[in-house]
C-alpha cells in the first residue's frame, strides 16, 4: 500500500484501508505467528479500530472491548474513519 506523491497518510485510514481490503500481511510486517492465526489479529484489528473512534458515543466500552476480545461479543466491521471519505472525493 503505497501513498500518492504529495498526499499525507493518516494512520487510523491506512489500517482501515488494509484491513478492507484483507491486508492483514502488511499490518504485521509478515510476521509469522500472526498469520498463522488471521483470525484473530483481525478481530484485534476492528477491535482497535472501534476504540479510536472519532465520536466518543460511538466507542464501545471498556468492558465491551474485553468482552470482544475474550470472544463473547460478537466485533462488528467498523465504520470507514470520517476523514476517509473526504480524502477519497479530493483525490
Amino acid at each position: 500500500m503505497e501513498l500518492e506523491e504529495g498526499r499525507s497518510a493518516i494512520l487510523t485510514d491506512w489500517v482501515y484501508d488494509c484491513y478492507v481490503e484483507g491486508r492483514l500481511d502488511v499490518l504485521v510486517d509478515n510476521d509469522k505467528a500472526a498469520m498463522a492465526d488471521k483470525s484473530r489479529v483481525c478481530k484485534w484489528l476492528m477491535t482497535a479500530l472501534w476504540s479510536v473512534q472519532e465520536d466518543p458515543l460511538k466507542r464501545p466500552t471498556t468492558k465491551m472491548i474485553v468482552q470482544m476480545l475474550e470472544g463473547y461479543l460478537e466485533v462488528p466491521s467498523p465504520p470507514m474513519p470520517p476523514l476517509h471519505s473526504l480524502q477519497l472525493t479530493e483525490s
